[in-house]
């Protein structure tokens, strides 16, 4: 409910990294934490993407520079999240699952 998914997501990667199989509900957290940490920064660079095709279109070239400036935080923002999820899975979850559900 208080939407901290950056913190979430930091707290059960730590978790992933113990070495132990997931639980059931470890493993909705995860999901939790991962999809929204990164559906918020899908939604900016969205909203960021549209910003700054106005302002082009509009002949605001500096609005939409710091537009397109904000779109690559984002961008890397997103890739971060991305590669230490992809990490987490590919070096200690994968790897450690017991059954075929905790492979998926």
């Amino acid at each position: 409910q208080a939407e901290r998914y950056d913190e979430m997501s930091e707290h059960m990667e730590n978790v992933g990294k113990l070495g132990n199989e997931l639980s059931v509900e470890e493993r909705n957290l995860l999901s939790v934490a991962y999809k929204n940490a990164v559906g918020s920064r899908r939604a900016a660079w969205r909203i960021t993407t549209s910003v700054e095709q106005k302002e082009r279109s509009k002949g605001n070239d500096e609005n939409a520079k710091y537009a397109k400036e904000y779109c690559g935080r984002v961008e890397v923002e997103l890739k971060k999240i991305c590669d230490a999820i992809l990490g987490l899975l590919d070096k200690n979850l994968i790897s450690g699952a017991s059954n075929g559900e905790s492979k998926v």
